[in-house]
């Protein structure tokens, strides 16, 4: 069966950077789409960035800048590249991704268990 396991959260300080990973394992080729969601606590989960199979990149106009996908659609490991980090950018990330199978035509959608990120003031 397919995982997806986000690492890359952490403590840092504000003005700070992280990156964060997400790698498909299993009977995996590559990852073909990419979206990742914050959630931070007392809020609903939210879309932050998301990258089409073709790799448009969009972001939420709260990250737009500081935020950016990396890791093209061969590889298993797709990345956001977190800059700028404010507090209000604490949350548990997640993310949810369609991924290329090891067999012809196939494919698996779905989510990761997220990692948290925390921005001191």
């Amino acid at each position: 069966q397919v995982q997806l396991v986000e690492s890359g959260g952490g403590l840092v300080q504000a003005g700070g950077s992280l990156r964060l990973s997400c790698s498909a394992s299993g009977s995996v080729v590559s990852i073909n789409e990419i979206n990742w969601y914050r959630q931070a606590p007392g809020k609903q989960r939210e879309l932050v960035a998301a990258q089409t199979p073709t790799g448009t990149s969009n972001y939420a106009e709260s990250v737009k800048g500081r935020f950016t996908i990396s890791g093209d659609n061969t590889k298993d490991t797709k990345y956001l590249q977190m800059n700028s980090l404010k507090p209000e950018d604490t949350g548990v990330y997640y993310c949810n991704a369609l991924v290329l199978m090891d067999d012809e035509g196939s494919t698996w959608y779905g989510w990761g268990q997220g990692t948290q990120v925390t921005v001191s003031a």
